[in-house]
């Protein structure tokens, strides 16, 4: 199964906004779903009489700051190559371009995460053996 292949499909999933895709062959079969998260109804409950929204119903999260590493593509997070062994990266580390952050499994294939730039590991955003999916954030650099 060639990695391409299934990133180009996955790109023209995102261009066309296709949920599902599937391919066969006498060889293989790629099935593909993309699962977006279900928008909440603007109406989900009617509040009571005389109840005000408070200033903390309202607030949301700060968005942290610093670039993020996303997952290329579906599959399991692995921080480690072996359950044993100790993980690639850990919060505070450096890291230069190029060196891996950890391995995402897809269809019994081994992906390494590698970093697109340098910086210092300010959070791993998964835990190991988690599905990611394609763009979800996995590490983020200090600002």
């Amino acid at each position: 199964m060639d990695i391409e292949k299934i990133r180009t499909l996955i790109a023209l999933m995102e261009e066309s906004e296709l949920v599902n895709l599937e391919i066969s062959s006498d060889d293989e079969h790629i099935s593909l779903t993309r699962h977006y998260d279900a928008p909440v109804p603007a109406m989900m409950a009617a509040p009571t009489a005389g109840t005000a929204p408070t200033a903390a119903a309202d607030a949301k999260p700060a968005a942290k700051a610093g670039n993020v590493e996303s997952s290329p593509m579906v599959g399991v997070f692995y921080s480690a190559p072996t359950p044993n062994d100790p993980p690639f990266v850990k919060v505070g580390q450096k890291v230069q371009a190029g060196d891996t952050l950890g391995i995402i499994e897809a269809m019994k294939i081994m992906n390494p995460l590698e970093a697109t730039q340098s910086g210092i590991i300010d959070e791993i955003l998964v835990d190991n053996s988690e599905v990611v999916q394609f763009g979800q954030p996995v590490i983020r650099y200090k600002a």
